[in-house]
């Protein structure tokens, strides 16, 4: 039974061609608080009704705070066939959503051990869908959305939420090609917060890969205040994009850009934070190196097939 299995799964990371293509992501958080919480001058449901047709320039999106709007983000004109269930609304739902042109499995919803304040209201986490680029081809991209503020006991709550999520990330995506992609409410720039786990752990920030040329910001050099916050070195914004390939399924950010063209007609923030964009290219590798399992867990090499 031992050595069926190991035929099994290398012979199922031996692509019979070369597969490759591309693809866009968006991370957006659209500010889905009930309108009185709201700061912005456009009111929520019409600019969730922008959003919703806003967001079918990309191919994967992850929204965050979708909370008191859902049926607007959903409803009004976006064309996504792959959409997750909603959670609930405000109090009640993590306010995480995805929306793709890609299918996807292994749907799973994961809320944070860690909250401090009224992010202790909010159930927020992260989720992970196993996403299918092309026949034999996935990638699990993750949405987040860490605890929010800058007091201690926040910082603490947040430095627990990122490494739970990159904890989560080595049980069930071991060997697999891993984008990761949110609101980490985290800076580099900000002394007490740890995004620098990911880094240690292999993986790429696109910003810093693209934009500041694989400089990585440390915390005493402040974090500028930049309005606009365009795509320039010196401005860092909490929303990020991470990834790893697995050498079977190779991913490679081409372009990153923090978007600033959603806005309603009156040329006003549609949400208080910016969409970020990244374009991607991905591609197989033929020569037969093992793909990882469907179920996260990494394929077996042949030495390890061989063992007793």
């Amino acid at each position: 039974m031992g050595a069926l299995l190991c035929g099994m799964l290398l012979g199922a990371g031996n692509f019979a061609q070369a597969q490759s293509g591309t693809f866009t992501t968006l991370s957006y958080n659209i500010a889905g608080l009930p309108e009185i919480f709201s700061s912005l001058e456009s009111g929520r449901k019409p600019a969730t009704r922008r959003i919703s047709c806003y967001l079918n320039t990309f191919d994967i999106v992850h929204v965050q705070e979708d909370y008191s709007y859902h049926a607007a983000l959903y409803g009004s004109c976006a064309d996504h066939p792959y959409r997750s269930p909603t959670s609930g609304g405000f109090l009640f739902g993590s306010g995480l959503n995805t929306l793709s042109r890609f299918p996807y499995r292994d749907w799973a919803r994961v809320a944070w051990h860690d909250c401090a304040g009224v992010d202790c209201l909010l159930h927020k986490g992260f989720t992970l869908a196993r996403t299918r680029l092309a026949e034999g081809v996935y990638v699990d991209i993750y949405n987040l959305h860490a605890q929010a503020r800058s007091k201690a006991s926040a910082q603490a709550a947040r430095r627990g939420n990122i490494l739970q999520l990159a904890t989560y990330i080595e049980a069930h995506s071991a060997g697999n090609a891993v984008i990761v992609m949110g609101d980490t409410n985290g800076r580099y720039t900000r002394d007490g917060d740890n995004l620098q786990e990911l880094l240690r752990r292999g993986f790429t920030d696109v910003w810093i890969s693209l934009i500041r040329g694989d400089e990585v910001p440390r915390p005493e050099s402040g974090a500028p205040a930049c309005e606009p916050p365009v795509t320039r070195p010196d401005c860092e914004v909490v929303d990020k994009v991470f990834y790893r390939d697995n050498g079977a399924v190779g991913l490679r950010a081409v372009s990153y850009r923090i978007r600033q063209d959603a806005v309603d007609a009156a040329g006003r923030e549609l949400s208080d934070h910016r969409p970020i964009q990244v374009d991607w290219i991905f591609d197989t590798d033929p020569k037969g190196r093992a793909a990882p399992l469907e179920n996260g867990n990494a394929a077996r090499s042949p030495a390890e097939c061989n063992r007793p």
